[in-house]
């Protein structure tokens, strides 16, 4: 099995729902998002995925949250703005992009250096 991943960053703000109903502070992070692909066999060129394919692509899904409130989004109104909630959104939104060429073994989520969340089926 061969694997790549590529990262993407953004910057934007999110503000969770505490157990009790309150909200935690609204802040921003520099979230860093990577997302892994693999596949049993090369291509023509000896590659899984063009990179800068899979780069575009990712980039292309999360450049709508760049500097805004990820509680603004729809999906996010009704699911926590969570990274394991982001995670599972760049998942779901990407593995179709992909046509089933290579499969997404996962997005990873980095809300702080030493803070991350992977999303994976």
């Amino acid at each position: 099995m061969y694997t790549i991943s590529v990262e993407t960053s953004f910057t934007s703000s999110h503000q969770l729902t505490l157990p009790d109903g309150s909200k935690e502070p609204l802040h921003s992070h520099d979230w860093i998002v990577t997302a892994e692909v693999a596949g049993e066999q090369l291509d023509a060129m000896g590659i899984v995925m063009d990179f800068h394919k899979l780069k575009a692509m990712i980039n292309a899904i999360t450049a709508v949250f760049a500097d805004k409130q990820l509680d603004d989004f729809d999906y996010f109104k009704i699911n926590t703005s969570s990274a394991e909630t982001l995670a599972r959104y760049i998942f779901e939104s990407l593995e179709p992009l992909l046509g089933g060429t290579v499969n997404l073994t996962g997005i990873t989520v980095v809300e702080e250096p030493l803070c991350r969340a992977r999303y994976s089926k």
